[in-house]
C-alpha cells in the first residue's frame, strides 16, 4: 500500500461497480459511451431517494457551465462596470486568462485594502465530498492570502443554534433513539418538522435508516400530532391529528399548554425545582403579573386560531401520557425564532419528562436520521481550511472580520454599521471583492431584490459553479466547475448515524472545459504563488489516499479495524459496527439521574428558563426568558394570505430545480399551494397563473388547490430559481417576497418565512409577458 500522503494520478476500480454519494444517498452510476444514463441506489440504503435518479442530468443539464466566462463590460471596464451584473453579455475567455483576472484582483484586495475587503463565501451544501468541498477549499487559499470576511451562524440554525447554548449548554444535541421511543413513548408531536421530506437528505450521504422507524410507528399505538400550518407528508402518511396555527403563533400556543398544565396542577413542580432555573421569570409571564395578560387557552385562540377546546385537551393529553416532542427547524427561521426553541424546551420542562424512556425532546429527529443508532466508528476529517497565512497580514483594522451569514446583505450595503450580535458589537467591513463557490445565495438570502442592489456595490465578483444559477448570473466572472460524477472523492456515511465511509468514483469526463474543485483552486493557488502551501504536494488521489489512511489509527484505538485503502477503494465502501448500546440512548438521562455530577454546561448546570446572560444583553426582541412576539404582519385584506415557505420534496435548495432551466429561465412555473376555500373565493383554479405580491416583490406561480393548507395561508417551496422579468420573478423565489431582517438582535438568524402576500390571477404567455386580470 502507497503511503498516506504520496502523489498518485489515478485511483483504479479495478473493473468493479462504481459506488458514490451525493446529500440524497449512496447510489452506483451507469455509464454507456462516456454518459451517466442511470443510477442505481446503495442495495444497503433502507428506503432510497426518488431524487437520485435526478443525478443522471448532471452531466448533459442544458443550464450547465461549459466554459469560463467575463462580463462584457467587466473585461473592457473592470471593477467600475458592477451596475451591469445580471444583464450584461458574456465574453468566453480561456482558462489562464480567467485565472489570470481573478489572480490580480485577489492581489490587488489583499495589498490595497487587507482580509477585511474580501468576502470568501460557500454556503448552500456543495458536494457531498471532503477533497472537493467548494467552501474549504476556497477559504483554505483565502486564509494563506492572509484572512477574509468571515461568517458566523448558519442559515438553517442561525436560532436554534445561538439560543440553545444558553438554554441546554449546547447547540447539538443528541436525540433519544427511535428504538426506545417505539418502546416507551405513548404520544408524539411533530412540532414544525416534516422528516418523510426533510429526512431525505443528509449533509454527507444518508442511508435513511429512519424509514423503518417510522413504518414502525405507523402500524403502533402510539397517538402522534402534526403541528404546522400547512399539513406535513408525516401527518398523512402517520394519518394523524394535525393542528394549523397561524404562522408565527407557535410561541403562543405553547404557553397557553403550559398555562393549563399549571392551572390543572399538573405542571411537573419537581423537575422545574430540581432541573431548571428561573422558572418563575416564565411563569410568572404567563400568568399575567408580568404584563397584565393571561397566557390562557381563550387568550391563544384569538393569537393562533387554534380553538381553545383543543388546547386544553392536548395539555392534557400530553401530561398524563409518555411524551416525545420532536421540533423543527422551520419555526425559527422567523421573525423572533429563537423564542421557538426555548418555548418548546420550556414546555417540556413543565411537563417534566426529559431524560425519561421515551419522553422528553429532541431536535433532529426531520434530518440525517436524527435519532437512529448511532455506529461505533470515526468519520472522515477532510482538507483543513484552517491555515496560516503565507502573505504578509495585514490587519482589519476598526472593522470586524466575522459577521452573521444572514447579514452580508446588509453589511454591503451599509459598510461601517455597528450591530448587535449575541451580546456584542460588529462593525461591518467594506467588503471589496466577493469569491462565491458552491452555493446560489439568490436562493437562500431573504428579499431577493434587495440583495440584487447589495450585489451591485462590491468591485468584484467571482463565482465558481456548475450551471448558471442566479448568483452564477449575477457575477463578473464565472469559473466552470465539474460536479460529484466528474470526479474521485471521499466522504463519512451519516452525520448523526456515523455509519461508516464511502468512495466517490469518477463514472465520466466533466462536459466542456469544466474542472475539479480542486484543481481550480489549485490553479489559482499557483497563480498565486501559494501552490505548495496548499496542496502540500497531494493532488486529489493523494487527499483522498490521506483523508482514509487517517482514519486507520483513531479506528483502531476504539476497537473497529478497517481495510487497507486499496481494498476500501475497490468495495467502495465501508460500513461501522453497530453498538446495541445506542438503541436505548436517552437524551439528558445522564444529567436526570445526577445533575450535580453531571451538570448542563449553562450558568446554573441546569435548564434554563431564565438566562441572566441574555437578559443582561438589554435587547427589546429577545429577553431573559422565552416571550410571544405577535407576527409583525398581519393578514389584512380579503385577498392578503400569510407566505410559508417550505422545504420542497424534490429538490435541495436551488439543487436540481436549476438541472430543469436554462440560462433563459427555468422551464417549470413554481407551485404556490392555497386553501380550497379560499382559492374558490378568489375565483381560482388549480392549473391557473397567479401573482404573489407585497412592498418587496411579485412572484408568478402556478396555484395548486389544497385542503392540506390552512386557510389564511399560501406556501411556497423554498429555492425557486429567482429569475426577474419586467420586474417580476416568473422563476418562483419564494424568498424574493420575504422581508430581509433578522430573527433578533441575538443570532440575527435568516427569516424564510414572513408576513403577508397579496394573491391576483394573471394571465401567462410563453413569451412570458404577464399581464393583470383586473
Amino acid at each position: 500500500m502507497e503511503s498516506a500522503g504520496k502523489n498518485t494520478n489515478q485511483l483504479d476500480v479495478r473493473g468493479n461497480q462504481l459506488i458514490s454519494a451525493s446529500h440524497w444517498g449512496i447510489f452506483h452510476p451507469i455509464v454507456q459511451d462516456g454518459r451517466v444514463v442511470d443510477v442505481q441506489p446503495f442495495e444497503k440504503d433502507s428506503a432510497p431517494s426518488k431524487n437520485l435518479k435526478k443525478l443522471v442530468k448532471l452531466q448533459t443539464s442544458s443550464n450547465r457551465i461549459l466554459h469560463p466566462y467575463v462580463r462584457k463590460e467587466y473585461l473592457e471596464k473592470g471593477p467600475a462596470s458592477s451596475e451591469k451584473r445580471g444583464k450584461d453579455e458574456w465574453i468566453q475567455v480561456t482558462w489562464d486568462e480567467a485565472l489570470d483576472l481573478v489572480a490580480s484582483e485577489i492581489k490587488r484586495i489583499y495589498k490595497n485594502f487587507g482580509p477585511a475587503a474580501m468576502f470568501g463565501r460557500s454556503y448552500g451544501w456543495k458536494s457531498s465530498g471532503l477533497v472537493h468541498s467548494a467552501h474549504t477549499l476556497q477559504q483554505r487559499l483565502l486564509n494563506l492570502c492572509g484572512g477574509f470576511v468571515e461568517c458566523a451562524n448558519s442559515f438553517s440554525t442561525g436560532a436554534i443554534a445561538t439560543i440553545l447554548p444558553y438554554v441546554t449548554g449546547s447547540s447539538e444535541l443528541k436525540s433519544t433513539a427511535w428504538p426506545n421511543i417505539l418502546k416507551h413513548s405513548e404520544r408524539i408531536v411533530f412540532w414544525g418538522c416534516d422528516p418523510l421530506v426533510t429526512g431525505d437528505i443528509d449533509w454527507i450521504a444518508p442511508l435513511h435508516r429512519a424509514q423503518k422507524y417510522l413504518d414502525q410507528l405507523k402500524s403502533s399505538s402510539i397517538k402522534t400530532y402534526s403541528i404546522n400550518p400547512v399539513r406535513p407528508e408525516t401527518s398523512k402518511f402517520l394519518e394523524n391529528d394535525w393542528i394549523a396555527p397561524k404562522p408565527g403563533t407557535d410561541t403562543a400556543l405553547m404557553l397557553a399548554l403550559m398555562h393549563e398544565l399549571i392551572a390543572a396542577g399538573m405542571a411537573n413542580k419537581s423537575f422545574l425545582d430540581k432541573y431548571t432555573f428561573g422558572f418563575d421569570a416564565l411563569k410568572n409571564y404567563i400568568l399575567c403579573s408580568t404584563d397584565g395578560v393571561e397566557k390562557n387557552a381563550e387568550w391563544a385562540e384569538k393569537e393562533t386560531g387554534i380553538q381553545a377546546s383543543v388546547i386544553r385537551n392536548l395539555a392534557q393529553d400530553l401530561a398524563t401520557h409518555r411524551t416525545m416532542l420532536m421540533i423543527g427547524w422551520g419555526p425559527q427561521r422567523a421573525r423572533y425564532g429563537e423564542q421557538f426553541p426555548w418555548m418548546a424546551y420550556a414546555l417540556a420542562c413543565v411537563l417534566g419528562q426529559i431524560g425519561l424512556p421515551g419522553g422528553g425532546i429532541g431536535s433532529n429527529y426531520h434530518y440525517s436520521d436524527g435519532g437512529v443508532p448511532v455506529r461505533k466508528g470515526k468519520q472522515p476529517r477532510g482538507i483543513s481550511s484552517k491555515v496560516a497565512p503565507v502573505w504578509p497580514y495585514k490587519k482589519p483594522g476598526e472593522f470586524s472580520q466575522k459577521i452573521p451569514v444572514a447579514s452580508f446583505v446588509d453589511c454591503f450595503l451599509n459598510p461601517g454599521k455597528v450591530i448587535d450580535f449575541n451580546g456584542k458589537k460588529v462593525k461591518y467591513p467594506e467588503v471589496k471583492m466577493v469569491m462565491w463557490t458552491g452555493g446560489n445565495p439568490f436562493s437562500h438570502q431573504p428579499e431577493t431584490n434587495r440583495l440584487k442592489k447589495a450585489w451591485s456595490i462590491p468591485e468584484t465578483v467571482v463565482v465558481s459553479d456548475h450551471v448558471w444559477s442566479a448568483t452564477a448570473r449575477h457575477a463578473d466572472l464565472v469559473l466552470p466547475a465539474s460536479t460529484t460524477l466528474e470526479r474521485n472523492d471521499i466522504v463519512g456515511i451519516g452525520t448523526y448515524t456515523n455509519d461508516g465511509i464511502v468512495a466517490m468514483h469518477k463514472a465520466v469526463e466533466a462536459p466542456g472545459e469544466a474542472k475539479s474543485d480542486y484543481e481550480i483552486y489549485t490553479l489559482l493557488a499557483e497563480k498565486l504563488g501559494l501552490k505548495e502551501a496548499f496542496t502540500e504536494g497531494l493532488d486529489e488521489a493523494g487527499w483522498i489516499r490521506k483523508i482514509y489512511n487517517d482514519t486507520l489509527a483513531p479506528n483502531k484505538k476504539i476497537g473497529v479495524e478497517l481495510p487497507a485503502f486499496e481494498e476500501f477503494w475497490t468495495q467502495g465502501y465501508v460500513l461501522y459496527p453497530e453498538d446495541p448500546e445506542e438503541g436505548e440512548y436517552v437524551a439528558f438521562a445522564d444529567f436526570i439521574n445526577s445533575p450535580e455530577g453531571t451538570p448542563l454546561k449553562t450558568e446554573s448546570g441546569k435548564f434554563q428558563l431564565f438566562s441572566p446572560t441574555i437578559d443582561s444583553f438589554g435587547y427589546e426582541d429577545c429577553r431573559g426568558y422565552p416571550m410571544y412576539f405577535r407576527p409583525e404582519e398581519l393578514r389584512a385584506a380579503e385577498n392578503e394570505f400569510f407566505l410559508v415557505s417550505l422545504k420542497a420534496s424534490d429538490r435541495l435548495h436551488g439543487q436540481l430545480h436549476n438541472l430543469d432551466a436554462t440560462f433563459d429561465g427555468p422551464k417549470v412555473s413554481e407551485k404556490v399551494r392555497i386553501n380550497r376555500e379560499d382559492g374558490e373565493k378568489l375565483g381560482l383554479q388549480s392549473g391557473e397563473k397567479v401573482e404573489l405580491s407585497n412592498s418587496r416583490g411579485i412572484v408568478v406561480a402556478t396555484v395548486e388547490l389544497s385542503d392540506d393548507v390552512a386557510i389564511g395561508v399560501v406556501a411556497v417551496c423554498h429555492g425557486g430559481m429567482f429569475f426577474p422579468i419586467a420586474n417580476k420573478d416568473v422563476g418562483g423565489c419564494s424568498n424574493t417576497l420575504v422581508k430581509d431582517v433578522p430573527t433578533s438582535s441575538l443570532s440575527r438568524g435568516n427569516v424564510a418565512s414572513y408576513g403577508t402576500v397579496k394573491v391576483r390571477k394573471v394571465l401567462y404567455s410563453k413569451r412570458q409577458n404577464l399581464m393583470l386580470i383586473p
